[in-house]
């Protein structure tokens, strides 16, 4: 099983930005942990802040891989460019986030790219990404 993990802008700075929100691990140290944790699970990481690259990657494992779990950050809110990437590939999405965005600011409380994900989960700090893989993990 092949298992993608995608982060779209501002969370290569997780660890060091809003840690009241977002708390003080990197998501290297996170991504270490949960791939030693699924040692039979094939994993690729893939960060960008611009969103064309998000798109570009999206489109090049999203017809190979079992499941990706997508953090696409404030391009959930805005990018219908993104939302067209997720409804145009064959490998389901699941979109994460680690705090709750219905309990931030309005303008979050939208995610475009939802409708065309498999889930959604959020919310659960770092966690929601270890979520987002036992989704794909779970009997259909």
């Amino acid at each position: 099983m092949k298992i993608i993990i995608v982060n779209g802008p501002n969370l290569n700075l997780l660890g060091v930005r809003e840690k009241s929100i977002y708390g003080s691990s990197s998501f290297t140290n996170y991504y270490e942990i949960v791939t030693s944790r699924y040692p039979d699970i094939e994993f690729d990481y893939f960060q960008s802040n611009v969103e064309g690259e998000l798109i570009n990657y999206l489109q090049s494992v999203g017809f190979s891989a079992h499941g990706i779990v997508f953090n696409a950050g404030a391009y959930t809110h805005t990018s219908a460019a993104i939302r067209d990437a997720i409804a145009a590939i064959t490998t389901p999405v699941v979109e994460v986030h680690i705090s709750n965005i219905l309990t931030r600011e309005n303008f979050r409380h939208e995610s475009i790219i939802g409708p065309v994900c498999k889930g959604s989960i959020m919310g659960f700090g770092l966690d929601s990404y270890r979520l987002g893989i036992e989704s794909f993990l779970a009997p259909e």
